[in-house]
């Protein structure tokens, strides 16, 4: 018969590894620096959607969220079906804020339309130019806003097959808890609700803007990833092209549209970008790695 007090060891023993190696392994986990690169606003325009797909294919973008009342939604949507690997997002819309270029929403909703019948430019009041109108202050009404996200969510799900999470376009979820609720219940409903948010995922300092040349722009977003810690981190962007279509896009306070979005571009397929990345050990992740 074997001995019990020496069985009894090497149980303890056998537990004080298994434990080891868990606490080694959560660990290392713990200290790893993760980035979510996620890029907006595919289908607003053909500059966008391709910028979108070369940043994917040849740079450094995960993510990406499609406007589906946008005007080049289609295509977008055609890109993504020759590239399921790409992991997608409903960018959800309640506003058409350029002033060369409008969408309407899918649905019936006077209470969310101007008197053209196009999205309000704005969600809140903006002060640059206050006689443009804002659904904030719009007697909108909750049912036909749900009538429109539905009815964007399930377009986007008949045309593009690997979606996995919802977001929102210039934060319409917030025009109140009610919309805010909706947003998530939606989310939960059609199985979109990855929310990095509420997983533990951190915005990073800004570094873009159109006050920044590409230069200073790469500059910017080096410095930023030399100084990210521990974590996942979430980076949100527009890429774009400086050509004609994106020249004649923009609203009062955010001017020169296309240089802009083509620096982020750059800054997204950049050799050094990349070399810092990996230099870093910065992993790149998707809305789906958080699940």
């Amino acid at each position: 018969m074997k001995n019990p007090i020496l069985i009894l060891r090497r149980i303890v023993g056998l537990c004080v590894l298994a434990c080891s190696l868990t606490f080694s392994s959560c660990s290392a986990q713990s200290n790893k620096t993760r980035l979510l690169i996620r890029i907006d606003d595919m289908g607003f325009s053909h500059a966008a959607n391709v910028a979108c797909l070369e940043t994917y294919k040849s740079g450094i973008a995960r993510s990406v969220e499609v406007i589906v009342p946008g005007p080049w939604f289609e295509e977008a949507a055609q890109m993504l079906r020759e590239h399921p690997e790409l992991d997608a997002g409903v960018h959800l819309v309640l506003t058409s804020e350029w002033s060369n270029l409008k969408w309407r929403p899918l649905t019936q909703a006077p209470s969310l339309v101007d008197e053209d019948g196009y999205f309000f430019p704005m969600i809140w009041q903006n002060q640059r130019f206050p006689e443009l109108g804002y659904l904030k202050s719009q007697d909108w009404v909750l049912s036909e806003i749900e009538a429109e996200w539905r009815a964007q969510i399930e377009l986007a799900k008949k045309k593009i097959p690997q979606l996995s999470h919802l977001s929102d376009h210039m934060g319409c979820r917030h025009i109140s808890p009610a919309t805010k609720n909706l947003f998530y219940q939606l989310a939960k409903e059609y199985g979109l609700d990855i929310h990095w948010e509420n997983l533990g995922v951190k915005g990073t300092p800004s570094w873009s803007g159109n006050q920044y040349s590409a230069a200073e722009k790469e500059g910017r977003f080096i410095e930023m990833l030399e100084n990210l810690g521990p974590g996942d981190w979430l980076v949100v962007e527009h890429p774009g092209y400086d050509v004609p279509e994106l020249q004649t896009v923009g609203h009062k306070g955010y001017e020169n549209v296309g240089v802009d979005r083509d620096g982020v571009t750059k800054v997204f397929l950049s050799k050094k970008v990349a070399e810092v990345l990996q230099k870093s050990n910065i992993e790149l992740i998707s809305y789906k790695d958080l699940k």
